[in-house]
């Protein structure tokens, strides 16, 4: 992740971890990466959450706006905060090769669950 002129730019590292780690696990470390993000009393990620954990991020220069623009990008429901379902739509919509497979994504986590 870099940063240029007030645009967070994201390196698209999803395709080789779904390959390396198959549909499930690397549900898995998206819920973990929710987990490491999110406010411990409001189960979401909040701007405050965010705040103090962008460093996790390699993103500690970010302003309290973009942290916001952030958010809002996520936020679905405009409750302010992105709870785990938001946050990994948010995930998938910033890695368009996901996009781009989303469907087979899909398709694989509901017959191995079987």
């Amino acid at each position: 992740m870099g940063s240029k002129k007030n645009t967070v730019v994201f390196e698209d590292y999803f395709p080789a971890m779904v390959e390396k780690l198959g549909t499930e696990g690397f549900m898995k470390e998206l819920t973990n990466g929710f987990q490491l993000l999110m406010d411990r009393e409001k189960k979401m990620i909040t701007f405050e959450s965010l705040k103090m954990n962008s460093a996790l991020l390699g993103l500690e220069g970010m302003s309290d706006d973009e942290i916001m623009s952030m958010l809002r990008e996520g936020d679905l429901d405009g409750d302010g905060a992105l709870d785990e379902m938001e946050f990994c739509t948010l995930m998938f919509r910033l890695s368009p090769a996901l996009m781009n497979n989303s469907k087979e994504l899909l398709e694989e986590a509901i017959f191995s669950s079987h």
